[in-house]
């Protein structure tokens, strides 16, 4: 049983009343809608990034407020959401995060399109800047040096903050995540720096606690290819090294400090496997060097989430729970009065899925709530003075009722290993026609940080059953499926693409799935896994549909093969050199293909889409192609007209080109 570690302010449920519209039912099983109009769901969040300033009096939240619109900051009075806000727009700029740092002041991020061309791999077309704005007096002030990023708000001194940046470039052969930082108290009404402390390789990558303080730090060994995490003891100016791993044991090696032990001094919380299967949360000695209590450890999936203290004013950086992610994210609680308020909002929020506190007054008796579940792309409510309000949805045309249910799995690949999976299921009746939709990655999972899925929600509310597979390779899931990828030198397009077919046959066996109408749809390494299919014999798809996809895997490595060491390097590279290559495989390609790709795409560049193009030309294989202009690789760099041509686009040949009648 997880320890419990504090009460706290709980709400007066019984006074509380719902000020706001209802959302309605689920539908009937077996009912049917109309699918949307595909603009509805192509529209970028209507709302976003939404906070309360530390006395409760303001609501700021970025709103896009038309389909082509970039987002402009909105703050409203709290008591009164009808009043007309406070608006700012950072035109020529586009404004893609906020947070308060006092009661009046707001720091924002901004970022610009100032290429029409990458320069080169991990290097886009965007800069970005820092600004600031008081809400009062309207006054705007923006920083001129780039590439700051604010890494502590300071809640005690509310007109500076702590920012970081890369000193003498970014470029290199030592990944972007291990390079060192500088660090500098910011003061945002000057504009002036103080530097605070300046990383190096053997000692950088800094954390800092709730108070503003250094206490945790991050370095490379060079001569003996280790890394070495360090802390300094309170009232100490000396960094101590507590725990070290050889560069080889790195990539499976999992070790990540959350936060300091509330409980025991001198303790931090950590995240790691310590020899089992699965990470968990862990009480861990950096003095002695030792793993203490096993807090929390899930025996089939990982710790998926932190959560803190819901006031980060009175509490920073205090962690209260953590989680683990299956059907949602399940919270185990290390604070009763923390988990009490949760649960009370639970029983608040209509369709609570997923529910959050995502800002809260300095006093605590004023809330920002958000819900998100696999039908809600997330829904904001205000309580204060005892009401609750609904501010607004991120994605308001979309009803809960209209969109389709997921359901977390597991099913039984081929030679008996067991994989999760995330079905969405359609309105209607079944045998449907089937979508198998492998993530990216490979080294990642779905369902991490949200359950709304956009892409699975298209596909179903225009009748597509889908299934998304955690393949061997997924994280989340345990060591023993995440390394299945690493089997025999490497298993892309061998096992890994067995784990996807075999989600299709699952589905098929149980009668939800028509074995006449199936396809592939994936992005990045799941539009690698849509290349190989097309190629697959046994052929059990009607078509693929292959976005960003790496076509050429050893064209990839090249990419930055430098930029990884030891053991890590040599498996990324043999993975790659025994892995199936599409640009090889032309000439045995079966079935139709559209092949969609952004112009600007950093991580996999378009060179993948055009050097498999050619082939394809060559050998007068039946492909349509898609060139998204201006789009990266990102999802945050996929706009209003790159969704509503990529939806269009795949529906539409869904519907008409996959296979000799359309899926």
């Amino acid at each position: 049983m997880p320890r419990v570690i504090g009460s706290g302010l709980v709400l007066c449920v019984a006074s509380v009343f719902f000020a706001g519209a209802s959302e309605t039912a689920a539908a009937e099983e077996g009912e049917s809608f109309e699918p949307y109009p595909l603009d509805y769901f192509a529209m970028r969040p209507v709302i976003g990034n939404a906070r309360l300033s530390p006395d409760g009096k303001y609501l700021g939240l970025l709103k896009i407020p038309s389909k082509t619109g970039n987002p402009i900051l909105e703050v409203y009075a709290a008591s009164d959401l009808a009043k007309d806000p406070f608006r700012m727009d950072a035109d020529p700029m586009e404004i893609t995060g906020f947070n308060w740092v006092s009661d009046t002041d707001i720091v924002f991020s901004a970022r610009q399109q100032v290429r029409k061309r990458i320069e080169g791999f991990n290097r886009g077309t965007y800069e970005y800047k820092l600004g600031t704005v008081n809400v009062d007096t309207g006054k705007v002030k923006a920083f001129e040096q780039l590439g700051l990023s604010v890494e502590h708000l300071l809640p005690n001194s509310p007109t500076k903050v702590i920012v970081s940046l890369v000193e003498g470039g970014t470029e290199g052969r030592v990944s972007r995540a291990f390079r060192p930082r500088a660090y500098y108290e910011m003061d945002l009404r000057r504009g002036s720096r103080k530097l605070l402390i300046r990383g190096k390789m053997a000692l950088g990558n800094i954390s800092f606690d709730g108070a503003g303080n250094p206490w945790l730090a991050r370095g490379y060994d060079n001569g003996k290819r280790e890394l070495i995490w360090y802390w300094r003891p309170p009232d100490s100016k000396d960094w101590v090294e507590f725990r070290r791993v050889h560069e080889d044991e790195f990539e499976f090696y999992s070790f990540q400090v959350i936060g300091q032990d509330p409980e025991q001094e001198g303790h931090a919380f950590v995240v790691a496997r310590n020899g089992e299967d699965t990470e968990g949360l862990w009480s861990y000695d950096l003095e002695n060097k030792a793993f203490g209590e096993l807090i929390m450890r899930h025996p089939r999936v990982d710790i998926g989430s932190v959560s803190y203290h819901s006031n980060s004013w009175s509490k920073p950086n205090t962690v209260v729970a953590v989680g683990y992610v299956t059907d949602k994210v399940h919270l185990v609680y290390l604070d009763g009065g923390e988990e009490a308020l949760h649960k009370q909002l639970e029983g608040l929020i209509p369709n609570a899925h997923n529910v959050d506190v995502l800002s809260r007054s300095r006093d605590g008796a004023t809330l920002l709530i958000t819900n998100n579940g696999p039908r809600n792309p997330g829904t904001y409510y205000l309580i204060k003075d005892n009401k609750i309000t609904k501010v607004g949805a991120r994605q308001p045309l979309l009803e809960y009722e209209r969109l389709a249910p997921v359901e977390y799995e597991r099913y039984e690949a081929r030679d008996g290993t067991s994989i999760p999976a995330y079905i969405t299921t359609p309105h209607g009746e079944p045998p449907f026609p089937l979508v198998v939709m492998p993530h990216g990655g490979p080294a990642a999972r779905d369902y991490l940080y949200g359950p709304y899925d956009e892409w699975a929600q298209v596909l179903a509310n225009n009748g597509y059953l889908v299934i998304q597979p955690q393949f061997r390779g997924s994280t989340g899931f345990g060591l023993s499926l995440q390394r299945g990828a690493y089997e025999n030198g490497g298993q892309e397009g061998h096992k890994m693409q067995d784990d996807k077919d075999d989600a299709a046959l699952y589905l098929v066996e149980r009668g939800l799935a028509d074995p006449d109408r199936m396809a592939m749809y994936g992005w990045s390494y799941g539009g690698y896994a849509a290349l190989v299919a097309a190629s697959r014999t046994p052929q059990i798809y009607q078509c693929v549909i292959a976005g960003a996809a790496v076509a050429d895997p050893m064209m990839q490595i090249n990419y930055y093969r430098f930029q990884f060491r030891g053991a890590l390097r040599d498996r990324l590279v043999r993975l790659r050199e025994t892995a199936i290559q599409p640009v090889d495989e032309v000439e045995k390609v079966n079935v139709p293909m559209l092949i969609v790709h952004g112009d600007v795409d950093q991580r996999v560049p378009v060179d993948h889409a055009k050097k498999y193009l050619k082939e394809l030309d060559e050998h007068g294989k039946d492909y349509k192609y898609v060139e998204l202009a201006g789009a990266d690789h990102f999802s945050n760099t996929l706009f209003y007209d790159h969704k509503s041509k990529l939806y269009s686009s795949m529906v539409d040949y869904l519907a008409n080109d996959c296979g000799p009648d359309g899926l």
